[in-house]
């Protein structure tokens, strides 16, 4: 008998834990990924992308595949491949980078909120391990809902966490926007320091309301952005709804050549959180 109160105990405490630090004190959880299953990421939350998609990058991201992309023990892992895989897209005597090869020669993914969940302000928050290694290019942002209608940079982006294997114990926190007379591209953020990202899990945050755009590491604010500084009027793209995407991009300019001897490599994401002012 006692052998059962104190099993009935200990996994009641199993269950008050989790749920008691997902409080905090002045906001309100409304929506949240905790990763608590095992299979492909839920699709009543998350949406993919699919080929190769922006900046050049190398990897080809794939839709419902275990090799890419699982949650199981707790964790959402991305994983980063060298593998030759079919470009659906392919176009024969194509000069596109996105249609003139056959065959892609690495795998991601590539997961998103669009047309399922979007937010105007809140604090936005995930746990994570990132990968490590040349050409990683691990990734947690946002893009406003009306990115198809006024095309980037117009709807605006928030990185709430960008990383690059070619700077390995830096991680970044960027907005950009469209000049409100020029409609040319802007962007303002900077990057703190750490020398255990991809060795231990960090606490990767940005607080967003009508004024500021706060970028957290773990419990240090290390960037505030003014939003006003995008536009005083209603064209202002951080005064309007943004989605969540989640993705390890591979390679192009910025995280530089891929190391292929560290690959495979995993993104890990412990929960996704979404919480809003009361």
């Amino acid at each position: 008998m006692l052998r059962s109160c104190i099993a009935i105990c200990a996994l009641s405490l199993l269950l008050i834990i989790p749920a008691a630090a997902q409080q905090k004190p002045g906001w309100k959880l409304v929506w949240q990924d905790e990763f608590n299953y095992t299979g492909l990421p839920d699709s009543s939350k998350w949406r993919y992308e699919i080929g190769h998609v922006r900046n050049m990058e190398q990897q080809y991201y794939t839709v419902k595949r275990k090799e890419n992309i699982w949650v199981g023990k707790g964790v959402l892992t991305i994983t980063g491949r060298k593998e030759p895989y079919r470009n659906n897209r392919y176009r024969p005597g194509s000069t596109e980078w996105k249609l003139k090869d056959s065959l892609a020669q690495y795998t991601s993914a590539s997961i998103n909120t669009e047309g399922k969940a979007s937010w105007k302000y809140g604090r936005v928050e995930m746990k994570a391990k990132l990968p490590k290694g040349g050409g990683m290019w691990p990734a947690f942002w946002m893009l406003g809902i009306n990115r198809e209608q006024v095309n980037w940079p117009l709807c605006g982006e928030i990185d709430i966490m960008e990383f690059v294997g070619n700077m390995p114990k830096d991680v970044y926190g960027t907005m950009h926007w469209a000049d409100t007379g020029t409609h040319k591209h802007a962007s303002s953020g900077t990057k703190t320091f750490d020398t255990t990202i991809s060795d231990k899990f960090h606490i990767y945050a940005v607080e967003w309301n009508e004024k500021s755009i706060d970028v957290y590491f773990d419990d240090l604010k290390y960037f505030s952005f003014a939003t006003e500084v995008a536009g005083k009027g209603d064209d202002n793209a951080f005064r309007k709804e943004f989605y969540l995407l989640l993705n390890l991009a591979m390679g192009a300019k910025w995280p530089g050549p891929i190391d292929d001897t560290v690959l495979p490599q995993t993104f890990k994401v412990d929960y996704v959180r979404v919480y809003q002012r009361p």
